[in-house]
């Protein structure tokens, strides 16, 4: 058996690392120094899972793992892009003309981002070459293309003068540029949970997201203090290698059965549905009776799953914020439980990560990210990470499942110019 692989954030330094490597694949392939470097970091989402295109609650942390992007604006509409991961294969389109899934692969992820803020109105957005790498974990869940799609949107931000990236309000239309890049130009349906913590989200703190449409971006988040060394505690990512893609149709069903639930129950989204249960004198007798006036049992379980998920939110803010780690954990542990069973988006190589990692005496484990693949987190004492990723990588051989990798979260800072 193998030693599991540990993934550590990129500190710069190397050649093919940090925002120097960014700058060095640039030079090499361009023949030119580029205007800068920007980063974005990747997101795992602590517990609120498949809310935020419910208008519900999310608490994500940013990674201190990142995507660095290193441009240089064009005089024309052309853009030249190109990837560590594939540093001979080039991508070249141009915008002008440029329509929805236009362009297939990674490039439609920043050339996206692009074509978005163009058709919001900024037509200064001219054509630019990029050089891309990247330590976020691809097919992970740990949400690789918002790190990508945000680091771009940033470094158009300055390179063409648009001036959002410097307050939380202009971040919200780079975000909106982000998930808009996404949604129609790659095909990846997403909420906008991602995005906003890669832009968002502060070093030792977990973003509260709101995600109900009527709120401000100056109203829908709130800081909150994630701070686990001084609980004497680690977050184990585990990423299980089994690849997590959201344009296969998966996850577009059940935001499909998600909204059709809300319409049937006459609600514009089911965070109005879990704020009524909430409230109520018997919150189980409340959400029974919601069930009951739904047409099928797979309705029923998406529904129970959204609606008991955006409670578990604050409750796990609260639990952890009095240092009650046993009821944090049991939180996750609901959380996962409810994804497997109601929401259906485990798979069986998540499912053993949490198995592994509640025996070994992880006070809570969940998948995190949309699933079918993807990453775990466990809540775990200080120090025994390591440990635990080597028995989970010990299962997973003897399953015959592939090799898992792990790494250690803290809470990281959010997009930014690097240099």
């Amino acid at each position: 058996m193998s030693q599991v692989r540990f993934m550590e954030a990129w500190s710069g330094g190397e050649t093919g690392q940090g925002p120097e490597g960014a700058v060095s694949l640039f030079s090499r392939v361009y023949g030119q120094e580029p205007a800068g470097v920007w980063s974005a970091p990747g997101r795992v989402n602590l517990i609120g899972e498949h809310t935020d295109y419910n208008a519900g609650l999310c608490l994500p942390i940013a990674l201190p793992h990142r995507t660095f992007v290193a441009l240089k604006p064009r005089q024309d509409h052309r853009v030249r892009l190109v990837s560590s991961m594939a540093p001979d294969d080039q991508v070249q389109v141009d915008l002008d003309g440029l329509q929805a899934r236009g362009i297939t692969g990674w490039a439609s992820y920043p050339v996206g981002v692009a074509w978005a803020l163009r058709q919001a109105g900024y037509d200064q957005v001219g054509g630019f070459d990029m050089a891309l790498a990247s330590c976020v974990p691809v097919g992970s869940g740990l949400s690789s293309s918002a790190a990508m799609t945000c680091s771009t949107a940033l470094a158009l931000d300055d390179l063409f003068g648009l001036g959002l990236g410097g307050s939380d309000q202009g971040r919200a239309t780079l975000i909106e540029a982000a998930v808009r890049a996404e949604n129609d130009m790659a095909g990846a349906s997403t909420g906008g949970m991602d995005q906003s913590a890669s832009m968002r989200c502060q070093a030792g703190k977990a973003l509260r997201l709101d995600c109900r449409p009527e709120l401000s971006a100056m109203e829908n988040v709130t800081q909150v203090p994630f701070d686990l060394e001084a609980r004497g505690l680690e977050l184990l990512v585990v990423d299980t290698q089994a690849q997590h893609q959201l344009n296969d149709g998966q996850y577009e069903q059940r935001r499909t059965t998600c909204d059709e639930a809300a319409r049937i129950l006459g609600v514009g989204n089911l965070r109005q549905v879990a704020d009524e249960v909430k409230v109520s004198e018997d919150s189980a007798t409340a959400l029974q009776e919601v069930l009951e006036r739904l047409p099928d049992e797979v309705t029923r379980r998406r529904v129970r799953h959204v609606i008991t998920e955006i409670g578990r939110v604050d409750r796990f803010i609260e639990a952890f914020g009095r240092g009650d780690v046993q009821e944090a954990g049991r939180l996750f542990n609901a959380s996962h439980d409810s994804l497997r069973d109601d929401y259906q988006v485990t798979s069986p190589e998540l499912d053993l990560a949490v198995d592994v990692a509640r025996a070994e005496g992880a006070y809570g484990a969940r998948m995190t990210g949309g699933g079918f693949g993807g990453s775990i987190i466990a809540l775990v004492d200080a120090g025994k990470g390591r440990g635990m990723a080597q028995t989970i990588a010990d299962r997973f051989h003897a399953a015959g499942f592939h090799e898992p990798r792990a790494l250690a979260a803290l809470p990281s800072s959010s997009a930014r110019r690097e240099c």
